[in-house]
């Protein structure tokens, strides 16, 4: 199989059946061999009941539907395990992704052997507040932060190479650090395409306020991961010596002061010296304990899915 077609949803009854049509048009004529994927998350509304239709009427169309509502991140790990195409083409159900982008996408991939093509949606048609300015902040700070040199990190249209998709792990809001992720598992031929980008036509959009939030400590876990997934001890191990080395010098200190100047009698334990190094021992050792603890988690750890699929169709 060629392309495998991924496409998160929730809530996207008014799109999926004019979706679908278009990339299967645009495919066809590509004389390409293909699968489309439609993973719904958990929608409250018609959605999964459009999908079965399509899926009735198609076997290239295969539906998976969520028990709830687990996030984006869920909905492309599953639609990424169940994928067989040599690439796999990952989109957004709300017809602001264009279609005629895949096959440029496509041999961007087969052609030019990138290991992963990101989408960067120079003109958007989304809201300044909500998606434009964060979106902005956080392009920035990955850009930064993993030295990649991406402008649209969470653009919804990518493309990989189906290895890709199944050694990246997706957590949390992690979607929108793909890349990132991809370049941590050792695929560093990334590339950009400018993609075209249409208004929304129907529904509302499913990000608020809370984007800025969830996205900012997303940020930090990105950060914090890249640095020191493989060696936790090595971000918790620094900050416990620095602190025990503080105490350790309080302690010292106060020992010789007590012995060789301090002349008034008073105790150590009256003294503020005294309980900033108990504290600072105190909280060294604790972070050399998380260490310790997060080595042998590391070692030991198994990635647990996060979703529940209930219905699977075509699959």
């Amino acid at each position: 199989m060629h392309i495998s077609v991924v496409i998160p949803l929730y809530n996207e009854q008014d799109s999926l059946m004019e979706l679908t049509e278009s990339i299967e048009n645009i495919i066809s004529k590509e004389n390409l061999d293909y699968e489309i994927i439609l993973i719904d998350d958990g929608s409250i509304d018609n959605s999964w009941k459009i999908i079965k239709d399509l899926c009735l009427k198609s076997s290239k169309i295969k539906g998976l539907k969520f028990i709830k509502n687990f996030g984006k991140s869920q909905a492309l790990s599953a639609g990424f395990k169940a994928s067989k195409g040599n690439v796999v083409i990952t989109m957004d159900a709300d017809l602001q992704d264009d279609p005629n982008e895949i096959p440029n996408l496509y041999k961007k991939i087969v052609e030019d052997d990138f290991d992963l093509v990101s989408g960067w949606k120079k003109k958007r048609y989304d809201s300044l507040i909500f998606k434009n300015f964060p979106s902005k902040i956080f392009n920035w700070a990955a850009r930064k932060t993993s030295g990649i040199k991406l402008n649209d990190f969470n653009c919804g249209i990518k493309a990989y190479k189906n290895i890709v998709t199944k050694k990246i792990q997706l957590t949390g809001g992690m979607h929108r650090y793909i890349p990132v992720l991809a370049k941590k598992a050792g695929f560093k031929n990334i590339a950009e395409q400018i993609v075209k980008h249409h208004p929304r036509k129907h529904g509302n959009t499913k990000y608020g306020p809370e984007r800025f939030v969830k996205g900012f400590l997303d940020l930090i876990t990105l950060w914090f991961i890249h640095r020191f997934s493989k060696r936790p001890m090595h971000f918790f191990g620094l900050i416990g010596t620095i602190m025990l080395i503080i105490g350790f010098l309080f302690a010292l200190y106060l020992g010789i002061d007590k012995l060789f100047i301090e002349t008034s009698g008073r105790l150590i334990t009256e003294r503020p010296e005294f309980f900033i190094s108990l504290t600072t021992m105190i909280i060294g050792s604790q972070f050399f304990l998380a260490g310790f603890l997060a080595e042998i988690v590391l070692k030991n750890k198994k990635i647990k899915k996060q979703y529940i699929i209930s219905e699977k169709i075509n699959d």
